[in-house]
């Protein structure tokens, strides 16, 4: 165990944290809303649980039907106050709330957090297996996060901005020496998955922190549900097959 302030952290200990305000204008109640059967929220738990790499699992929620529902999986409850479930609350602020307020409590934190975004429905067990194993094996390892490559016309020297009425690359220079996508610097977007340390958030006051690793994954699985056509899409996955998730028949 290693201190952390007044109290200690167990780097035995793997916690499951799932961030689930109540609150979301893209789509009303959108950690409960069904995807393939189940509340969205539902299908990170279950992802994790069949990875037997987590400990003990705790949602971060401010709404009284996403803790009933999360306790019926075998859910702890961590309260949010009402200032940290705004639309613009740093997640981070949420986790070092989280990690605060039970290291006071009980004078013992886990070493790494499994962060569980209702958002990503498409974790898979495997990518939660290799992570932890990764960032348990490496100790000088800050955070491991699974990325994705994406299409051509998503890369950034691709990208466009509008100012003044004019619309210009975001990157001209870039763009003018790589304007063939055979050239372009490989970029990735992010995966569906963080596994960090909680001396990353506490002491660095940043989720990634200066070391992090990664775990490539296929791009669809990589889908973050933030409004109506994302959800369709993720729908549309699950309907032809190009995710499978072992939950769902």
């Amino acid at each position: 165990m290693q201190n952390q302030g007044s109290f200690k952290m167990d780097l035995d200990m793997v916690w499951g944290v799932i961030p689930a305000r109540g609150g979301s204008k893209s789509i009303p109640k959108k950690n409960l809303v069904e995807l393939g059967g189940y509340p969205l929220v539902f299908h990170v738990i279950e992802a994790a649980k069949l990875s037997k790499k987590i400990n003990r699992f705790i949602c971060s929620t401010d709404d009284v039907p996403i803790a009933s529902f999360v306790r019926s999986l075998g859910v702890e409850v961590h309260d949010r106050p009402k200032n940290l479930a705004e639309d613009m609350t740093p997640v981070l602020e949420v986790f070092s709330h989280l990690l605060m307020d039970i290291g006071r409590q009980e004078g013992l934190i886990a070493d790494i957090l499994v962060i569980l975004q209702p958002t990503s429905p498409f974790l898979r067990p495997e990518d939660v297996i290799r992570a932890v194993t990764l960032l348990k094996n490496e100790e000088q390892v800050d955070s491991v996060q699974t990325i994705t490559e994406f299409p051509h016309n998503y890369h950034a020297f691709n990208q466009r901005i509008v100012q003044e009425g004019w619309v210009s690359f975001r990157f001209p220079e870039e763009r003018k020496k790589y304007y063939n996508k055979n050239t372009k610097p490989k970029h990735y977007m992010f995966g569906n998955l963080i596994v960090t340390r909680s001396r990353t958030i506490l002491n660095q006051n940043d989720i990634f922190g200066e070391r992090s690793k990664f775990i490539q994954i296929p791009f669809p699985y990589a889908l973050d549900v933030d409004g109506p056509d994302d959800l369709d899409l993720a729908k549309y996955y699950l309907q032809t097959q190009k995710v499978n998730l072992p939950w769902i028949g």
